[in-house]
């Protein structure tokens, strides 16, 4: 840890804060994670890079060790330094002689890989106890919540306790209370990171996962696949000493009903930020309806953190039942994820813009599922056949323009600074501005002074972009993002001097 401390906290039992007033982008904490595998209820995915396995029905595949004949790729096999991740349970199954079924449900999971990723923890904690004693074992497990669901512990207990001390012959190594707690651990803790190809895996971070939780975070984590999946934490904005540090734990562009039902099934707590108890949510109405009985109001729930709780409108007063209000949601989310499955086109766009505009009359201009649709519609205009970049007409690029503010006005309220999807959204909105400036001084509609002041614009827009994503791992999605950037505001950069030599 470089700029964090360990603290007692009332309600999350221990929490990081700052040992110092750092400043936007100051490293707090590093950490290697103690151990890394395959998400639960994965496809077959490789045991050295993850990527993806196709097997056979009848379990068939030529992708698989030679050694304990579980999947391993062909490129991880033939002694790729991923090919290293797999030796430690390699050699349980070996001895154990325990072999791999490749049996898939229907919905694409692969029960058997459940036990990897505990398997690699309980043998991480067996050649390194110190660090297991001192950062691991301490964590949060909530046994007794986890118990509630009776399906899902039953089936951990049978697929990965039970497995791994029967057919794995590992009974006088782990008991299966300490199997079940490091299931838990993981279920708790574990933080979701992409390799360099961008494959799924889970990695467990014990410092990094003491961080407290907030739906409007202070400190933006990258994990670098290049760096054995170590993990960065810094500072999204100025920090005062002694300042708790939050990150989120949920998707923070859900709204409060959404977030806390995440939070309860799959963290086992009830967020009490500041956002989650405003009604509307920091004055955006993220969750917020158009009211029925009257023309300017909005209904927001009364008890945001409670799940059962009426809407009330904050003109009028009118009240829906909770049940009225998540039907309503579940209705035209329905919708909004038969858009998302649509194959990428020009379909896709026209039935997003389609929804935005039939669901006007019921949602707050900036209610999640609108800004959804917005995501959508910003990552396909400019890049679907017909809508290509040099397709768009002025009015479509004052289009994605104005999608990017929208999103944008909501990225500053919940993610404010230093924050991935900020930068994804300041690259995407200098693009249409730089092509509305160039068309607008062609057509004569702007001066050469004019052209400069908005070409100005989009820099600043770029050069916060590529501050925020500086710190990503170069081979990472936002990396090569970050290097595009960059390239981007050196060549706008130069078009401004010239411009200025000119006008001068």
């Amino acid at each position: 840890m470089l700029k964090a401390r360990l603290e007692p906290e009332a309600v999350f039992g221990r929490c990081l804060a700052a040992t110092e007033p750092v400043q936007r982008g100051d490293l707090l904490v590093e950490e290697l994670p103690f151990a890394f595998g395959p998400k639960k209820d994965s496809g077959i995915v490789c045991l050295g890079c993850h990527q993806y396995l196709q097997f056979g029905e009848d379990g068939d595949s030529l992708d698989r060790c030679e050694l304990c004949d579980w999947p391993l790729c062909g490129v991880c096999a033939g002694g790729d330094d991923d090919g290293i991740h797999h030796r430690s349970e390699c050699v349980v199954f070996s001895a154990a002689r325990v072999t791999f079924a490749g049996n898939v449900s229907e919905d694409g999971v692969c029960t058997q890989l459940d036990c990897i990723t505990p398997l690699r923890v309980l043998l991480a904690k067996e050649a390194n106890p110190k660090r297991w004693e001192n950062e691991v074992a301490p964590m949060e497990h909530h046994e007794s919540e986890r118990r509630h669901n009776e399906d899902v512990w039953h089936a951990d207990l049978v697929n990965i306790a039970q497995y791994l001390r029967g057919p794995c012959k590992l009974a006088s190594r782990f008991s299966e209370e300490l199997i079940m707690q490091v299931v838990g651990v993981l279920e708790v803790n574990a933080m979701e990171a992409r390799t360099a190809r961008g494959y799924p895996l889970r990695c467990l971070y014990p410092y990094t996962g003491i961080l407290a939780h907030s739906c409007v975070p202070n400190t933006a984590r990258s994990i670098y696949p290049s760096e054995g999946f170590k993990i960065r934490l810094r500072a999204m904005v100025d920090l005062d000493d002694g300042q708790p540090l939050h990150h989120s734990y949920t998707y923070t562009l859900d709204g409060t009903a959404q977030r806390q039902t995440h939070l309860r099934e799959g963290k086992f707590f009830t967020c009490n930020c500041e956002r989650c108890l405003d009604p509307t949510e920091l004055q955006t109405h993220f969750s917020s309806l158009k009211c029925g009985e009257c023309v300017e109001g909005f209904q927001v729930p009364k008890q945001p953190t409670e799940l059962s709780t009426s809407w009330n409108c904050c003109g009028c007063g009118a009240s829906t039942s909770y049940e009225d209000v998540q039907a309503i949601i579940q209705s035209v989310q329905s919708e909004v994820n038969a858009v998302q499955a649509l194959e990428m086109g020009p379909h896709r766009l026209e039935e997003a813009e389609r929804l935005l505009r039939k669901y006007k009359s019921l949602l707050h201009p900036l209610h999640f599922i609108a800004t959804t649709l917005r995501q959508l519609l910003i990552e396909m205009y400019g890049r679907v056949q017909t809508y290509e970049m040099v397709q768009l007409t002025d009015d479509m690029l004052e289009r994605k323009a104005e999608l990017c503010r929208q999103v944008l006005s909501v990225l500053n309220k919940f993610e404010p600074g230093l924050s991935r999807s900020r930068a994804m959204n300041l690259y995407e909105l200098h693009v249409p501005l730089v092509l509305l400036a160039k068309s607008g001084f062609i057509a004569s509609k702007l001066n050469g002074g004019e052209l400069r002041a908005r070409l100005v614009d989009a820099i600043d827009l770029l050069k916060e972009c590529v501050e925020i994503l500086q710190y990503e791992d170069k081979c990472s999605q936002e990396g090569v993002l970050c290097e595009v950037a960059q390239q981007a505001l050196r060549q706008l950069t130069l078009s401004v001097e010239g411009l200025g030599s000119e006008l001068d």
